[in-house]
């Protein structure tokens, strides 16, 4: 039995992608493949563009995280990384005032690596720093796969922990929510479906995407009035608004719910939500029941109303 199994052996990335901008970043740059990435960090990147100026240098790939819009940069090195590399990184992170730094590299150097955790220890937790060894496989005779293997990531918990400690106090409901949002991120993970787990936050909103940057599906949930809520969140975009209002009986039909249309006229935003009341998420046992419900009505709202986003 033993003899009838292929060996797997790593590719040389350069076998594959003989130029760094021309070839690796093209290829980085198309959806299906910028698509692993987002699931290997945990952050969905849409809108990419190659070779943007930062005053009189370029970064490889500029991008927005698709449930907040804030900036991501992603440099590549396919070589062992330099002192060069990690200089360009941050003056591409200052200039363009980016969330999200990713370095992607053949091999990275102890020092780098030492550097990347540090940044990411001494930083707040909007600014995030992510080292990331890129590889080829293949099994026997076939087509060469890539692995995102990634080596430095933030410490979110770390970082909220020492936010809590410094300026900013982190409540006994803080605590509850990043545990909620953490056994959730957990379900997302063991019930597969398009919506991607991220990481938790101590606060009562977790965003999904739905792979556009005009809007995101946000689970809600209140410690205090004991409710959960799951919405398509619309956070500049009024004409969206207003284009699926005008599909509003075909999409609450699909649905199978009456749901709450919060144009939000006082501010940018826009809402269309549906609520679930009297669930008491302090208590440990509900929490199944709860993940349940936000999944469930949350792919329902996303399928009904993608087809007009």
């Amino acid at each position: 039995m033993a003899n009838s199994l292929a060996k797997i052996h790593q590719v040389d990335l350069r076998e594959i992608w003989k130029h760094e901008a021309l070839d690796f970043t093209n290829w980085l740059a198309e959806p299906e493949n910028l698509q692993l990435l987002s699931d290997e960090i945990g952050i969905e990147i849409v809108d990419p563009k190659t070779e943007q100026d930062v005053g009189s240098f370029s970064v490889d790939i500029l991008a927005v995280e698709a449930t907040s819009d804030k900036t991501i940069i992603i440099e590549n090195q396919l070589e062992t990384t330099n002192h060069g590399h990690l200089g360009q990184l941050l003056t591409y992170a200052s200039g363009l005032e980016a969330h999200y730094i990713i370095w992607i590299f053949k091999e990275i150097r102890e020092e780098h690596r030492r550097a990347i955790d540090w940044l990411n220890e001494i930083t707040l937790e909007d600014f995030n720093f992510f080292g990331i060894k890129m590889e080829l496989w293949k099994i026997g005779d076939s087509l060469p796969a890539p692995k995102f293997n990634v080596i430095c990531s933030p410490n979110d918990w770390t970082k909220s922990v020492r936010i809590g400690t410094g300026r900013q106090e982190l409540t006994d409901n803080n605590l509850l929510q990043l545990d909620f949002w953490k056994g959730f991120s957990t379900y997302l993970k063991e019930h597969p479906t398009p919506f991607k787990a991220r990481n938790a936050r101590g606060q009562h909103w977790y965003n999904l995407s739905i792979g556009s940057s005009n809007c995101h599906m946000s689970c809600v949930i209140s410690v205090k009035e004991n409710f959960i809520r799951t919405e398509l969140y619309i956070p500049d975009d009024a004409e969206l608004y207003s284009k699926l209002l005008s599909h509003k009986e075909e999409i609450e039909a699909e649905c199978g719910e009456k749901l709450d249309w919060q144009e939000l006229p006082k501010a940018k935003a826009s809402r269309i939500a549906l609520r679930k009341d009297h669930i008491d998420i302090k208590r440990k046992e509900n929490h199944d029941e709860a993940y349940e419900w936000l999944l469930h009505n949350g792919l329902k709202m996303r399928n009904a109303m993608k087809k007009f986003i």
